[in-house]
C-alpha cells in the first residue's frame, strides 16, 4: 500500500494530489486537513454513513465536500464517471480524497474516468484502478467498460 497524507483505510495515492482509500473518522478528516487535504469527494451510498455527518465537519473544517452516492456495480457507470470527473476538476490543483466504505468503488470509479473521460484503453484504466486499490469490482468494472 502507498503512504498517504491521510490514514484512512486502504489509502492510495492515485496522482496529482488525489487518494483513494475508505471511509474517514472525523478525526482522519482533521488529520488530513492538517496535513493539506482541500476536498472530499464521498461516494458512499446514504444507507452506510458515518456515525457524524460528514459533510457538517468537511465544510465545518474548510473543505470542498462531494456526494456522489455509489451504491452498488449498477451504479458503476459513465454518468458517475463524469460526476466525479466533474468535482475532480472543480477540486484541479487540490488534494483530494474519493472515498467510500472501503476504497473498492472509489477506485472502480476512478477506473471508468479514465476509460470514459480520459480516454484511456480499458487495460490502462483497469491497471489504474488496481493502482487506487481495485480488488473484488474488478469483474464488475469489466462488464461496465465493456458497456454490459
Amino acid at each position: 500500500m502507498n503512504r498517504t497524507w491521510v490514514d484512512v483505510p486502504n489509502a492510495r495515492t492515485v496522482h496529482g494530489g488525489i487518494v483513494a482509500g475508505g471511509r474517514p473518522t472525523s478525526e482522519h478528516l482533521r488529520q488530513a486537513k492538517a496535513e493539506g487535504l482541500e476536498s472530499v469527494i464521498d461516494l458512499c451510498a446514504p444507507c452506510e454513513r458515518n456515525d457524524f455527518d460528514e459533510a457538517v465537519v468537511a465544510r465545518g473544517l474548510g473543505l470542498h465536500y462531494t456526494a456522489i452516492p455509489i451504491s452498488g456495480p449498477a451504479d458503476l457507470n459513465r454518468d458517475n464517471a463524469v460526476r466525479l470527473a466533474e468535482a475532480l476538476r472543480r477540486a484541479a490543483g487540490k488534494s483530494v480524497l474519493v472515498h467510500c466504505a472501503g476504497g473498492n468503488r472509489a477506485a472502480a470509479l476512478l477506473a471508468l474516468k479514465a476509460y470514459f473521460v480520459d480516454g484511456l484503453s480499458q487495460e490502462k484504466s483497469v491497471e489504474i484502478g488496481r493502482a487506487a486499490g481495485l480488488s473484488y469490482l474488478e469483474p464488475q468494472l469489466r462488464r461496465a467498460l465493456a458497456g454490459l
